[in-house]
Protein backbone atom coordinates (compact mmCIF):
# COMPACT_ATOMS: atom_id res chain seq x y z
CA UNK A 1 0.00 0.00 0.00
CA UNK A 2 1.25 3.47 -0.92
CA UNK A 3 0.08 5.84 1.81
CA UNK A 4 -0.10 9.61 2.28
CA UNK A 5 -0.70 10.73 5.85
CA UNK A 6 -1.61 14.10 7.38
CA UNK A 7 -1.10 15.95 4.11
CA UNK A 8 -1.41 19.72 4.31
CA UNK A 9 -0.95 21.97 1.31
CA UNK A 10 -1.56 25.72 1.20
CA UNK A 11 -1.11 28.39 -1.44
CA UNK A 12 -0.91 31.54 0.69
CA UNK A 13 -4.42 31.82 2.16
CA UNK A 14 -5.87 28.98 0.09
CA UNK A 15 -5.95 25.65 1.90
CA UNK A 16 -6.03 22.83 -0.67
CA UNK A 17 -5.52 19.95 1.78
CA UNK A 18 -5.50 19.85 5.57
CA UNK A 19 -4.61 16.67 7.49
CA UNK A 20 -5.58 14.64 4.43
CA UNK A 21 -5.03 10.87 4.23
CA UNK A 22 -4.94 8.93 0.98
CA UNK A 23 -3.70 5.54 -0.21
CA UNK A 24 -3.07 3.65 -3.43
CA UNK A 25 -3.31 -0.13 -3.56
CA UNK A 26 -0.25 -1.47 -5.31
CA UNK A 27 -0.87 -3.15 -8.64
CA UNK A 28 -4.29 -1.51 -9.02
CA UNK A 29 -5.74 1.47 -10.91
CA UNK A 30 -7.06 4.19 -8.61
CA UNK A 31 -9.03 7.01 -10.22
CA UNK A 32 -9.56 10.46 -8.71
CA UNK A 33 -12.55 12.41 -10.00
CA UNK A 34 -13.49 15.97 -9.21
CA UNK A 35 -14.38 19.35 -10.60
CA UNK A 36 -11.72 21.83 -11.70
CA UNK A 37 -9.84 23.34 -8.77
CA UNK A 38 -10.62 20.58 -6.29
CA UNK A 39 -6.96 19.57 -5.91
CA UNK A 40 -6.66 16.58 -8.25
CA UNK A 41 -3.54 17.68 -10.11
CA UNK A 42 -1.99 19.06 -6.93
CA UNK A 43 -2.25 15.62 -5.32
CA UNK A 44 -0.72 14.00 -8.37
CA UNK A 45 2.17 16.45 -8.36
CA UNK A 46 2.71 15.84 -4.66
CA UNK A 47 2.92 12.08 -5.29
CA UNK A 48 5.42 12.73 -8.07
CA UNK A 49 7.54 14.87 -5.75
CA UNK A 50 6.99 17.97 -7.88
CA UNK A 51 5.10 20.01 -5.26
CA UNK A 52 6.21 20.72 -1.71
CA UNK A 53 3.83 19.99 1.15
CA UNK A 54 3.59 19.13 4.82
CA UNK A 55 2.89 15.59 5.97
CA UNK A 56 4.07 12.06 5.26
CA UNK A 57 4.40 11.39 1.53
CA UNK A 58 6.32 8.39 0.19
CA UNK A 59 9.17 8.96 -2.24
CA UNK A 60 8.07 7.34 -5.48
CA UNK A 61 9.75 6.86 -8.80
CA UNK A 62 6.97 7.78 -11.20
CA UNK A 63 6.30 7.78 -14.92
CA UNK A 64 3.68 10.06 -16.46
CA UNK A 65 1.02 10.09 -19.16
CA UNK A 66 -0.09 13.69 -19.69
CA UNK A 67 -3.11 15.33 -21.32
CA UNK A 68 -0.98 15.97 -24.40
CA UNK A 69 1.76 13.53 -25.49
CA UNK A 70 4.68 15.91 -24.66
CA UNK A 71 7.01 14.16 -27.07
CA UNK A 72 10.37 15.70 -27.94
CA UNK A 73 9.77 17.24 -31.40
CA UNK A 74 13.34 16.72 -32.61
CA UNK A 75 13.32 12.99 -31.87
CA UNK A 76 11.69 10.13 -33.76
CA UNK A 77 9.25 7.68 -32.21
CA UNK A 78 12.17 5.37 -31.44
CA UNK A 79 14.25 8.27 -30.14
CA UNK A 80 11.53 9.40 -27.74
CA UNK A 81 11.27 5.89 -26.30
CA UNK A 82 15.04 5.58 -26.06
CA UNK A 83 15.03 8.50 -23.61
CA UNK A 84 13.62 6.16 -20.95
CA UNK A 85 14.78 2.75 -22.16
CA UNK A 86 18.12 1.68 -23.64
CA UNK A 87 16.96 -1.82 -24.58
CA UNK A 88 16.43 -1.77 -28.35
CA UNK A 89 14.57 -5.09 -28.29
CA UNK A 90 12.08 -3.85 -25.69
CA UNK A 91 11.56 -0.64 -27.66
CA UNK A 92 10.92 -2.61 -30.85
CA UNK A 93 8.47 -4.92 -29.10
CA UNK A 94 6.61 -1.94 -27.60
CA UNK A 95 6.40 -0.15 -30.95
CA UNK A 96 4.80 -3.26 -32.40
CA UNK A 97 2.55 -3.53 -29.35
CA UNK A 98 1.14 -0.02 -29.85
CA UNK A 99 0.56 -0.59 -33.55
CA UNK A 100 3.24 1.76 -34.91
CA UNK A 101 5.51 -0.70 -36.68
CA UNK A 102 6.96 1.11 -39.69
CA UNK A 103 6.79 4.50 -37.97
CA UNK A 104 9.89 4.09 -35.82
CA UNK A 105 11.65 6.91 -37.69
CA UNK A 106 8.62 9.24 -37.80
CA UNK A 107 8.79 12.55 -35.96
CA UNK A 108 5.94 13.77 -33.70
CA UNK A 109 4.83 16.35 -36.27
CA UNK A 110 4.02 13.49 -38.65
CA UNK A 111 1.91 11.55 -36.13
CA UNK A 112 -1.81 11.87 -35.53
CA UNK A 113 -2.99 12.78 -32.03
CA UNK A 114 -3.89 9.16 -31.32
CA UNK A 115 -0.53 7.90 -32.58
CA UNK A 116 1.36 10.43 -30.47
CA UNK A 117 -0.57 9.39 -27.36
CA UNK A 118 0.26 5.74 -28.12
CA UNK A 119 3.93 6.73 -27.96
CA UNK A 120 3.32 8.56 -24.68
CA UNK A 121 1.71 5.44 -23.20
CA UNK A 122 4.59 3.28 -24.44
CA UNK A 123 7.12 5.68 -22.94
CA UNK A 124 5.40 5.56 -19.53
CA UNK A 125 5.40 1.75 -19.45
CA UNK A 126 8.99 1.45 -20.72
CA UNK A 127 10.26 3.79 -17.99
CA UNK A 128 11.34 2.15 -14.76
CA UNK A 129 8.91 3.37 -12.11
CA UNK A 130 6.98 2.30 -9.06
CA UNK A 131 3.81 4.08 -10.12
CA UNK A 132 2.29 5.42 -13.31
CA UNK A 133 0.52 8.78 -13.02
CA UNK A 134 -2.09 9.76 -15.61
CA UNK A 135 -3.39 13.32 -15.84
CA UNK A 136 -6.51 13.24 -18.06
CA UNK A 137 -4.62 11.34 -20.79
CA UNK A 138 -7.65 10.84 -23.06
CA UNK A 139 -9.19 14.31 -22.88
CA UNK A 140 -7.84 15.54 -26.23
CA UNK A 141 -8.97 12.48 -28.21
CA UNK A 142 -12.25 12.12 -30.08
CA UNK A 143 -14.64 9.44 -28.84
CA UNK A 144 -13.74 6.71 -31.34
CA UNK A 145 -9.98 7.13 -30.92
CA UNK A 146 -10.33 7.43 -27.14
CA UNK A 147 -12.04 4.06 -26.94
CA UNK A 148 -9.23 2.45 -28.96
CA UNK A 149 -6.48 4.07 -26.85
CA UNK A 150 -8.18 3.14 -23.56
CA UNK A 151 -8.37 -0.50 -24.69
CA UNK A 152 -4.71 -0.41 -25.70
CA UNK A 153 -3.75 1.04 -22.32
CA UNK A 154 -5.62 -1.75 -20.50
CA UNK A 155 -4.01 -4.46 -22.65
CA UNK A 156 -0.53 -3.20 -21.80
CA UNK A 157 -1.43 -2.64 -18.14
CA UNK A 158 -2.65 -6.24 -17.77
CA UNK A 159 0.79 -7.46 -18.82
CA UNK A 160 2.63 -4.87 -16.72
CA UNK A 161 0.50 -4.68 -13.55
CA UNK A 162 1.93 -1.37 -12.37
CA UNK A 163 0.28 0.80 -9.72
CA UNK A 164 -1.68 3.54 -11.52
CA UNK A 165 -3.04 6.84 -10.19
CA UNK A 166 -5.45 8.28 -12.72
CA UNK A 167 -6.92 11.80 -12.61
CA UNK A 168 -9.93 12.66 -14.76
CA UNK A 169 -13.19 14.57 -14.85
CA UNK A 170 -14.84 11.95 -17.09
CA UNK A 171 -17.07 9.46 -15.25
CA UNK A 172 -17.03 7.01 -18.16
CA UNK A 173 -13.23 6.80 -18.09
CA UNK A 174 -13.30 6.17 -14.34
CA UNK A 175 -16.01 3.51 -14.61
CA UNK A 176 -14.28 1.79 -17.51
CA UNK A 177 -10.75 1.59 -16.14
CA UNK A 178 -10.51 1.98 -12.36
CA UNK A 179 -10.48 -0.64 -9.62
CA UNK A 180 -11.18 2.12 -7.10
CA UNK A 181 -12.97 5.42 -7.79
CA UNK A 182 -12.60 8.40 -5.46
CA UNK A 183 -14.42 11.72 -5.79
CA UNK A 184 -12.74 14.78 -4.33
CA UNK A 185 -14.41 18.05 -3.34
CA UNK A 186 -12.61 20.99 -1.72
CA UNK A 187 -9.74 18.80 -0.58
CA UNK A 188 -11.97 16.13 0.97
CA UNK A 189 -13.09 12.70 -0.17
CA UNK A 190 -16.86 12.68 -0.70
CA UNK A 191 -17.13 9.30 -2.43
CA UNK A 192 -14.92 6.21 -2.33
CA UNK A 193 -15.99 3.01 -4.06
CA UNK A 194 -14.28 -0.20 -5.13
CA UNK A 195 -16.69 -1.85 -7.59
CA UNK A 196 -16.78 -5.65 -7.56
CA UNK A 197 -16.88 -5.99 -11.34
CA UNK A 198 -13.52 -6.53 -13.09
CA UNK A 199 -11.81 -3.97 -15.30
CA UNK A 200 -12.20 -2.99 -18.05
CA UNK A 201 -15.93 -2.56 -17.47
CA UNK A 202 -18.84 -2.28 -19.84
CA UNK A 203 -19.78 1.33 -19.16
CA UNK A 204 -23.36 0.84 -20.32
CA UNK A 205 -24.01 -1.78 -17.64
CA UNK A 206 -22.96 0.45 -14.73
CA UNK A 207 -25.83 2.95 -14.54
CA UNK A 208 -26.07 2.76 -10.75
CA UNK A 209 -22.37 3.53 -10.37
CA UNK A 210 -22.62 6.35 -12.89
CA UNK A 211 -25.56 7.89 -11.01
CA UNK A 212 -23.67 7.70 -7.69
CA UNK A 213 -20.63 9.38 -9.25
CA UNK A 214 -22.68 12.21 -10.76
CA UNK A 215 -24.39 12.80 -7.41
CA UNK A 216 -21.01 12.92 -5.67
CA UNK A 217 -19.60 15.36 -8.23
CA UNK A 218 -22.53 17.69 -7.66
CA UNK A 219 -21.89 17.93 -3.92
Amino acid sequence: MIEIRNLTKRYKDLIVYENFDFSLEEGKITCLLGRSGCGKTTLMNILAGLTDCEGQVPELKCSYIFQSPTLVPSLTVKGNLALVCKDADRIGEMINRIGLKGKEKSYPVNLSGGEAQRVSIARAFLAESEALLMDEPFVSLDIKIKDIIMKLFMEIWREDGRTVFFVTHDTDEAIGLAHRIVVLSEGKIVYDETPSSPVPRDIGSEEKLRSELIDALLK
